[in-house]
């Protein structure tokens, strides 16, 4: 065999593992688009690495683990600690995939010592802040007394997402039935297609059927709570873009998103002595390692009272 044709079949044999190990993210692990595109980017950068350092491509099966710990070693001068770390586990999660199906006999990721990322706290609104904010749109351009559709409408968004929350995503996609009037809930799509309930409290349902009574003409079930004047369902750029607006009019941070009200959602909870596994389901965690960075938001704002309060500080 030829070296045309050596290179050919690893080839071949490189994008028939890759999109086996794609299909399973998709249809069996049923990842989010956004976790499957992160792990295809990370086996196709290793790769393409390969192909720049190697004479010949090389295969997934021929992969060494000098070929990891050399890779790990370059990469870390292009990427972040995060970054790295987030392409080592998508290659070590391809390689136990092709462990499993007896592609190859070793996982070159397995056990490698990675450089440490450096945890930065989440930026967060504070209590005060989330206030104001929160008064911004019914202040903003108000020359009627009457019920404004769009006031109205970005009011329900802003509430919505400090009242439970949830990622912008999420907050979009919710559905008319998605919603339980009675206990004042919502159901949420989140990763990993796995769904769990929220709270949304009584104030903010009554906001909520406010908006719902005077400007929705569709409530059926696959309707869209978070709609346009033309009663289509919004984007996650319109969310972030209205946001923008109220924090520059509220003179607030304007680097806070959708994500950070998030952060301050969870963050407020523990420091009014919400339970950490209670807030790991609110937030839809699967680990509870994932929430366990508000508790240090938390300590830091005890420290910061502390400084300020104690006489003895």
């Amino acid at each position: 065999m030829g070296e045309t044709e050596v290179k050919n079949s690893i080839d071949l044999a490189i994008h028939k593992e890759y999109r086996e190990f794609i299909d399973h993210l998709k249809l069996e692990r049923r990842l989010s688009a956004y976790t499957v595109r992160n792990y295809g980017h990370a086996i196709n950068h290793f790769f393409k690495w390969l192909t720049n350092s190697e004479v010949i491509k090389i295969s997934p099966t021929q992969v060494t683990r000098t070929h990891a710990r050399s890779y790990i070693i370059e990469a870390q001068k292009k990427f972040s600690k995060k970054t790295l770390n987030n392409h080592v586990s998508g290659l070590r999660t391809f390689y136990k995939f092709c462990l499993s199906r007896k592609i190859v006999n070793h996982n070159p990721f397995h056990n490698l010592v990675l450089p440490k990322s450096q945890k930065l706290l989440p930026q967060i609104l504070s209590e005060k802040q989330v206030f104001k904010l929160l008064e911004q749109p019914i202040s903003f351009e108000n020359n009627s007394d009457k019920p404004d559709f769009k006031q109205t409408r970005d009011l329900l968004i802003l509430e919505l997402l400090y009242a439970t929350g949830l990622r912008v995503s999420e907050l979009i996609n919710i559905n008319y039935e998605d919603i339980n009037f009675s206990n004042a809930s919502v159901k949420v799509l989140g990763k990993g297609s796995k769904h769990r309930h929220a709270p949304i409290g009584r104030k903010t349902l009554k906001l909520l059927i406010k908006f719902r009574d005077l400007f929705v003409k569709d409530t059926s079930s696959l309707a869209p709570l978070i709609i346009n004047k033309n009663g289509k369902r919004l984007s996650v750029r319109s969310v972030q873009i209205l946001l923008k607006k109220y924090l520059s009019h509220a003179e607030l941070p304007m680097n806070i998103t959708p994500h950070k009200i998030r952060h301050s959602f969870a963050t407020h909870l523990l420091n009014n002595g919400a339970d950490l596994r209670a807030v790991q389901e609110l937030l839809g965690h699967s680990s509870l390692s994932t929430t366990q960075v508000y508790t240090h938001v938390s300590s830091s704002r005890l420290k910061e009272v502390h400084g300020l309060a104690h006489p003895r500080a």
